[in-house]
């Protein structure tokens, strides 16, 4: 069974979330650059966490803060199989983070990352319907390589959005 969001809304899943450590580089990044920061920021932390000798327990993510503007305050790693400690000279753009507990809608969003708005669009619509209300960050798993996947349309995002 295949989601797509060509048609109606994808499936939105409540869900109840454990922390989970992870290994991150934040910045404020404008939208446009945000292609250029991933690159750098995965690459970061995947040299950090090599270093370390510490597993991966899930593919590169991105957290969001706030109401995203032409500028975004972002973190861009990996979650962690266990706690993540802050490298010293060697990179100090990385550092360690968590992805918090608690009540949370999930949506798998199928499609180049220029239509995601809709995917939130329906999460946000969803959250009205059961009176809940948007946490201050979402975060998107990005399930699909680009460089192994060229075509935006399989593209797969797993977009988590805690609520309060």
């Amino acid at each position: 069974m295949t989601q797509t969001n060509q048609g109606p809304d994808p499936d939105i899943k409540a869900a109840q979330l454990n922390e989970q450590p992870t290994a991150v580089v934040r910045e404020t990044v404008p939208m446009k650059e945000l292609r250029d920061f991933f690159g750098r920021a995965f690459s970061a932390v995947m040299s950090a966490v090599q270093e370390q000798h510490v597993q991966l327990a899930g593919p590169p993510f991105a957290l969001y803060r706030g109401k995203p503007t032409d500028v975004v305050d972002v973190e861009a790693g990996f979650p962690l199989a266990a706690p993540f400690t802050n490298p010293g000279a060697a990179d100090t753009a990385v550092t360690a983070g968590t992805l918090p507990a608690g009540q949370a809608y999930e949506a798998m969003h199928i499609g180049p990352y220029e239509s995601l708005q809709r995917t939130y669009g329906a999460i946000m619509a969803r959250m009205r319907q059961d009176g809940a209300s948007p946490g201050e960050a979402m975060w998107e798993y990005y399930l699909t390589d680009p460089g192994a996947e060229p075509d935006p349309a399989n593209w797969q995002t797993l977009v988590v959005w805690p609520v309060t």
